[in-house]
């Protein structure tokens, strides 16, 4: 259930956003100006550290008011890293270690990359697609280490990056850490599949919050663009292709806040439930980015795809979303492999509990 300091936190991100990053004016922007008073006017409002407790420099915010804001940010299709800050501050402060100003992003962001810690205190391997690399100034890694995992905070700089883009031009870089120092480390209090799955968590509801939008907007140019003398949203096609919006858009907005909620009342990671509920959001919301863009490029016709039309901003981003910690495959193999192990007999009670 909602509650009222959600509701505030949501509200100031989002009087925040419409001020300084409405997805028109920053489309029609030549440049990254508005990046940086953006970035200030989160920061100063302690969003980006929202789930980094009081005590390690954070805003102490609740997940669910995280979740919230994150619901925003997908609202605006929002190109900085707040969503990787974020991601970054929670694995910080599960470990314990503080969380140092700037901008933050999180490693590794594929099931199968591998980042080890060795004998000598120092980080080895590599993490592909890595939101924001080159533009953080610091990457929290969770690295594989005996006789636990470990939580390793990392100078950006101090690696070698390969920059490159994801559809939406945003950064999405390959991040190779050879002989790299940390700044801090500290045992970790999960594996990598609990790592998959809060970012799976936070990318199904950034998907959910921009297919509201792109909802939104779709319904108001079908009343509004005007073809044989009367809106097309009279037309019957339209008008179905529109209701299949509608259902993509609830279906996301179920499942993602099922599995948003699900966390914020406190569920161990490894759990079944917590599997299950992120899991599904994380197939379901990537399923839903798909059918729904497409819906919305249709809406739109030939104007959507121009580079002038903001549609994009919202579409490209949910595509690229879809592989970040684990794509639909994954995870339908993952859950399909989970739900065996435990027999038929024990499959209709672990759904029915959900």
């Amino acid at each position: 259930m909602t509650e009222d300091s959600d509701h505030i936190v949501a509200e100031t991100a989002a009087r925040i956003l419409t001020d300084l990053a409405d997805p028109q004016t920053v489309n029609r922007a030549t440049d990254s100006g508005w990046q940086q008073p953006c970035w200030r006017a989160l920061y100063d409002a302690g969003l980006p550290n929202a789930w980094v407790p009081d005590e390690l420099g954070g805003s102490g915010a609740s997940l669910a008011d995280g979740f919230a804001v994150l619901g925003v940010a997908g609202r605006f299709a929002l190109a900085l890293p707040l969503a990787e800050t974020m991601l970054a501050g929670w694995l910080l402060s599960r470990t314990g270690l503080p969380v140092s100003p700037g901008v933050l992003t999180v490693a590794p962001m594929r099931p199968t990359d591998r980042i080890s810690l060795g004998a000598d205190g120092t980080l080895r391997g590599s993490a592909a697609a890595v939101p924001f690399a080159s533009y953080a100034d610091y990457i929290a890694v969770l690295a594989d280490a005996e006789p636990k995992n470990t939580v390793a905070l990392v100078n950006a700089h101090d690696c070698k990056l390969d920059k490159r883009t994801n559809l939406a031009g945003d950064p999405l870089d390959t991040v190779t850490f050879d002989g790299v120092e940390p700044l801090a480390s500290a045992p970790a209090a999960l594996d990598r599949t609990g790592l998959m799955l809060m970012g799976s968590a936070v990318r199904a509801v950034q998907t959910a919050g921009a297919l509201e939008a792109i909802l939104a907007m779709s319904v108001a140019y079908a009343n509004e663009r005007v073809a044989f003398e009367k809106p097309i949203g009279k037309f019957q096609a339209v008008q179905q292709n529109l209701a299949r919006l509608a259902g993509e858009v609830a279906a996301a907005l179920a499942v993602s806040g099922s599995a948003s909620d699900t966390l914020a009342r406190g569920e161990p990671l490894d759990s079944d439930a917590a599997f299950l509920e992120v899991a599904s959001a994380k197939i379901r919301c990537a399923e839903a980015a798909a059918e729904g863009a497409a819906i919305a490029h249709q809406v739109f016709g030939a104007i959507g795809f121009t580079k002038e039309h903001v549609l994009h901003r919202f579409t490209l981003r949910m595509l690229s979303w879809r592989d970040d910690f684990g794509d639909e495959n994954y995870w339908a193999a993952a859950l399909g492999r989970r739900v065996a192990r435990r027999g038929a007999d024990e499959f209709w009670p672990l759904v029915a509990s959900r």
